[in-house]
């Protein structure tokens, strides 16, 4: 309908006047009223127009950003060319948001904040790759080359082990078991008792049946440590036919604390041993503690880890394959692969000059079911997450299910605040984006099947693009040996996070990054940063600042990993696997 024509000039002052009728004020309203309701619609459609606008811009940074022939799909190469690394970050798609972020059917405001931040993020890591990267991304604190390992040194007899038999049956996996072998190592030595080779539990969580000889070297172990206790690989004849449990002497770790002093094993054990001539303790995780305890038998604990405990040599050579392949196949000798690989690194270094190796970041995304199940954390996944990992904790931790029903636990949202639950791929992504990792960044991706497959890797494979894993890097017969072996595939990732670069962890409360972490600092001498998240300040800008912006999402991420990079001794009670910067372990060197 057209507009009305404006009346004239003395029709309006006619109408604005005291002196006006009735129906001049009538008319007066309604034309003013025609004129507002045509006005209100123009000043819609300007402020549609500006949010097409930017919802047009929007679109076409996004479009710059990623390659039409490239669909989301997680697809690692087999044996990526090196040289390819800088085209992969060009040619590979950066998602579009819903793609790079849309990993969970959840859409509550960490969903929604997480979908924000990882769109800030492609763009930065877009922006970022014609510049430098951080002076300290690949580096450790200049005071980290004052510590050298030297819990070789011994200064004692050797224990002739007359007090009796000590045996264990470790639970748990891989770094489990490693933990039980060295305080089972200390406390032989405490009791003055040979120690007969360890034996590993079968668990229904690692469905594992390796024994000590398929994934440690069993004579060297016991050579390494004859200058500190005796061990055998079996008990005597005759003791084998001895009831254990009937003549008490089967130790479980209800019988034991956790971290417990030595004085109660002199107290409670050392009478049974000299009763019964055996003690066998079964499970035996975290049965000793850091402190207090003598010198000597600290630097004895340093010494079983790093040194005793070396892998067979079908590890080795498989574990010598991936690092070299990680550095494109240039490799460079150090303490640390004389250790991890024996013989196998000597005969596998061409070269001796590590700038002529490549470097790569290793990542152990801890995200596997049965830690998303443990924590009791939420994911984003609705009601058939909520299903599955119930179901999955009725099966594998039914004391934590029965806990559910007895006892009021902390809701999901509090368990995320307070940093209690394990970083998801894509909260992980965030962090090495926001402290400076360029996207054609090498990266090894460590671990078990991750929770969600490759719909969860979604964010982390398309804003890096160059990932890799033991399973990308081995051929089928490469891997074949270790099928099955969930404790032996362990061990490969553990050579490979060890010998990077640059290590990340996303769960420091997990044992394998806290292992990682302390054969790196033992024996990397001032060269092998570990990046280890505070979890619990991450949360508190995951969770708390809905509207962040990329650049003070990335100040405020950097300050604290570098916080967590400060070189300090070991803190009183802290591991010393996790942390061996300490006089038993180590020795300080002033410059």
């Amino acid at each position: 309908m057209p507009e009305p024509a404006p009346p004239p000039l003395p029709l309006l002052a006619a109408a604005s006047s005291p002196a006006a009728g009735p129906l001049q004020r009538a008319r007066r309203r309604q034309q003013h009223h025609q004129r507002r309701g045509w006005r209100r619609p123009r000043g819609l459609l300007a402020w549609g127009a500006l949010v097409a606008f930017f919802f047009v811009m929007n679109w076409w940074m996004f479009s710059r950003l990623q390659d039409p022939a490239a669909r989301p799909h997680f697809r690692l190469r087999r044996h990526p060319p090196r040289a390819d690394a800088a085209a992969a970050s060009n040619s590979s798609s950066l998602s579009t948001l819903e793609e790079v972020a849309g990993t969970a059917k959840g859409k509550g405001p960490h969903r929604v904040m997480l979908t924000r931040l990882l769109a800030l993020a492609a763009h930065a890591l877009a922006e970022a790759e014609t510049r430098p990267e951080p002076n300290d991304l690949w580096e450790e604190p200049i005071n980290a080359t004052m510590w050298r390992p030297c819990s070789d040194q011994r200064d004692w007899e050797a224990s002739e082990g007359t007090n009796g038999y000590i045996m264990i049956s470790a639970n748990g996996g891989i770094n489990q078991q490693r933990v039980a072998i060295c305080n089972a190592v200390t406390i032989s030595r405490l009791l003055n008792a040979t120690l007969v080779i360890p034996k590993f539990l079968y668990s229904n969580v690692w469905l594992d049946k390796s024994q000590f000889g398929d994934i440690y070297q069993e004579d060297y172990f016991i050579n390494y440590l004859k200058s500190d206790i005796r061990i055998v690989k079996d008990l005597p004849v005759e003791l084998q036919s001895l009831d254990l449990e009937a003549i008490g002497s089967l130790v479980n770790d209800t019988d034991v604390m956790k971290e417990a002093k030595p004085s109660l094993y002199v107290k409670k054990i050392l009478p049974i041993l000299l009763r019964n001539r055996v003690v066998h303790f079964i499970g035996f995780g975290n049965r000793l503690s850091f402190d207090p305890i003598p010198s000597d038998l600290q630097r004895l604990r340093c010494r079983c880890n790093f040194h005793a405990l070396r892998f067979v040599p079908k590890i080795q050579e498989t574990g010598a394959i991936l690092v070299e392949r990680l550095h494109g196949h240039r490799s460079h000798l150090s303490p640390l692969k004389d250790n991890l690989l024996g013989q196998v690194a000597v005969k596998s270094a061409p070269s001796t000059n590590k700038s002529d190796a490549s470097k790569y970041l290793a990542v152990h995304l801890r995200f596997e079911i049965d830690m998303v199940a443990y924590s009791l954390c939420y994911f984003g996944g609705g009601k058939d997450e909520e299903d599955e990992l119930e179901a999955y904790r009725q099966n594998h931790f039914p004391v934590l299910t029965e806990l559910k029903k007895t006892t009021k636990l902390p809701s999901a949202a509090f368990l995320r605040s307070e940093g209690k639950c394990p970083l998801a791929p894509e909260e992980a992504v965030l962090m090495l984006a926001a402290i400076g990792f360029k996207r054609s960044t090498y990266i090894y991706i460590a671990g078990a099947e991750i929770y969600g497959g490759k719909h969860r890797m979604a964010a982390i494979s398309r804003l890096y693009p160059s990932l890799v894993t033991k399973e990308t890097l081995l051929s089928p017969s490469e891997l074949e040996p270790f099928r099955n072996f969930s404790s032996q595939l362990a061990a490969l990732d553990f050579i490979a996070c060890a010998a990077a670069d640059a290590f990340a962890m996303t769960d420091p409360g997990s044992q394998f990054s806290s292992l990682v972490q302390g054969y790196r600092m033992y024996y990397g001498g001032g060269n092998l940063p570990t990046i280890r998240p505070n979890k619990r300040r991450l949360a508190s800008i995951l969770v708390k600042n809905a509207t962040i912006e990329w650049q003070e999402f990335e100040t405020r991420v950097r300050k604290l990993i570098q916080q967590t990079k400060q070189v300090h001794e070991r803190p009183v009670a802290r591991s010393i696997f996790r942390h061996p910067r300490c006089l038993e372990c180590m020795c300080r060197i002033e410059h």
